[in-house]
């Protein structure tokens, strides 16, 4: 930390964790194979989950301009629907898009988050951008160039969670995604260093939002557009950078009394286990199969296998017994009602319930009509969670990343069901071989959920050869989904 002193009005040098990303960002040359071709899985799966959230009327009120008529003709468009709006507005319409359902990449680690979340800010800059060239006859943005950024996002947002858990200190993560996403708009509007640093450093000043709407007992849908809010205001941060040369804060983090470190984070400098690279996006976890908040996605498969065994015994059932990862049992180890979507999509015990009765879990399964069935929480209440400390051992081993869960049905009988056990889901990078056909099938079934035929056709001709989609103009693309 800074030993700057606080009744100086020298000006110190920036504090180096935002001179690193801006470094990174505006220097760092991505080689990895790995890393682009899981990029762009990851554009597929985030855009998969946009179309997907436009079932929902909740979502849908938040994705268009901020007060009627705002619209911006030529700006950025909001995949699914007709708005084009300006930059800022379309971040937090498709951060909201892609998280809407809690079911996008997720990275876990001391902080948790969702790295996809950054494509909110990445489309919306991107398409305005490239649509900008077009127009004035320059050179549009590619696909590639938008993967660039996001491998980049992914990047700084999952090497700040490795080691610094500001859920600990009662932030939400998505004040890592208004970080990186500030770092990448900056750059991608031209920013030089110090201007990716002034923004950097205007993030920080923000502080972080509180994790209020994500607990028990006010769990809420603003969870569900918050990082949505989080690429607006990094757009926000970048335009001002760039465009209006507003000024920096150089120990934003470090001054005393008044810096992040000292106000936000009990006093400690940020600690890191790795430089940038592109390890965050070459090991991101994958929602695949079940929009369940990631520390249960394990849990829902062994709910799953005991499905056959146990759907014909309910009224039998004595307890039922589910160990996770400390991380699980901190933030969706619920019981008592549970009042709204949000709060169950968030409830362990509710993921495990709804696979064990019904076979299944999909996104409307946290609706108001499936949640009525006196069946779930019956279940719940007789659901013990506990946590396996080799579970957490193995969650935080930076080789292994896994999110292990167990199930174990009980009867009164004095019968029981196996003690089913998964390390990792089928979104892990140890699984990418069975999962990556599962998350085509789920972009392709997306896509035709809500777009007309023609368009489907077009998009996955477009998809199809990934050498052909990283050459496509970024605006060229986007408007495949516009309607």
């Amino acid at each position: 930390m800074s030993a700057h002193d606080i009744r100086s009005a020298v000006r110190p040098d920036p504090d180096q964790p935002m001179v690193d990303i801006a470094n990174y960002v505006a220097d760092y040359r991505i080689d990895s194979k790995e890393a682009y071709d899981t990029a762009r899985y990851m554009l597929l799966d985030s855009l998969a989950t946009a179309m997907m959230a436009m079932k929902f009327p909740e979502c849908v009120k938040h994705l268009g301009p901020l007060v009627p008529g705002a619209t911006l003709p030529g700006g950025a468009r909001v995949p699914g629907t007709s708005h084009e709006l300006d930059p800022v507005q379309a971040a937090f319409a498709i951060g909201t898009q892609i998280r809407w359902l809690d079911f996008n990449d997720t990275w876990l680690a001391a902080e948790w988050g969702h790295p996809s979340d950054n494509l909110g800010s990445i489309l919306a800059v991107g398409d305005y951008l490239s649509r900008k060239a077009e127009r004035e006859g320059g050179q549009p943005l590619t696909v590639r160039d938008a993967l660039g950024y996001a491998i980049k996002a992914h990047e700084i947002q999952g090497c700040y969670a490795l080691l610094n858990s500001f859920n600990r200190v009662g932030q939400d993560h998505v004040i890592l995604v208004r970080l990186a996403s500030t770092a990448v708009a900056t750059a991608m509007l031209g920013g030089d260093k110090e201007q990716i640093t002034t923004a950097v450093s205007h993030s920080w000043i923000d502080n972080g939002a509180l994790r209020t709407y994500r607990h028990a007992p006010n769990t809420g849908p603003r969870k569900s557009w918050a990082a949505g809010d989080a690429c607006r205001r990094a757009v926000t941060h970048a335009i001002n950078a760039v465009y209006r040369s507003v000024v920096g804060y150089p120990s934003a983090l470090s001054a005393k009394t008044w810096g992040f470190y000292d106000v936000a984070f009990k006093g400690k400098p940020f600690e890191f286990e790795r430089p940038f690279g592109s390890y965050v996006m070459e090991n991101v976890l994958f929602k695949i199969s079940y929009p369940a908040e990631f520390h249960a996605q394990t849990a829902v498969e062994c709910a799953m296998k005991l499905h056959g065994e146990v759907a014909g015994r309910l009224d039998q059932v004595e307890k039922i017994v589910i160990e996770t990862q400390e991380a699980g049992c901190r933030i969706i180890d619920k019981t008592g009602p549970l009042a709204n979507y949000a709060d169950r999509d968030h409830c362990i015990q509710y993921m495990v319930a709804v696979p064990l009765i019904f076979g299944r879990l999909v996104a409307s399964d946290y609706n108001d009509d499936v949640a009525a069935d006196p069946r779930i929480d019956t279940l719940r209440d007789r659901m013990t969670v506990v946590e396996n400390p080799q579970f957490t051992r193995d969650y935080f081993d930076p080789a292994k990343r896994y999110i292990g869960n167990s199930v174990q049905v009980f009867f009164k009988d004095g019968s029981s069901t196996e003690k089913v056990s998964i390390d990792y889901p089928i979104g892990h990078r140890k699984r990418r071989a069975e999962g990556i056909p599962v998350l085509l099938q789920k972009f392709e079934a997306a896509m035709r959920g809500h777009l007309p035929a023609h368009q489907v056709k077009a998009i996955m001709a477009a998809v199809e050869d990934p050498t052909r989609l990283d050459a496509m103009s970024l605006h060229h693309f986007l408007g495949l989904f516009t309607l």
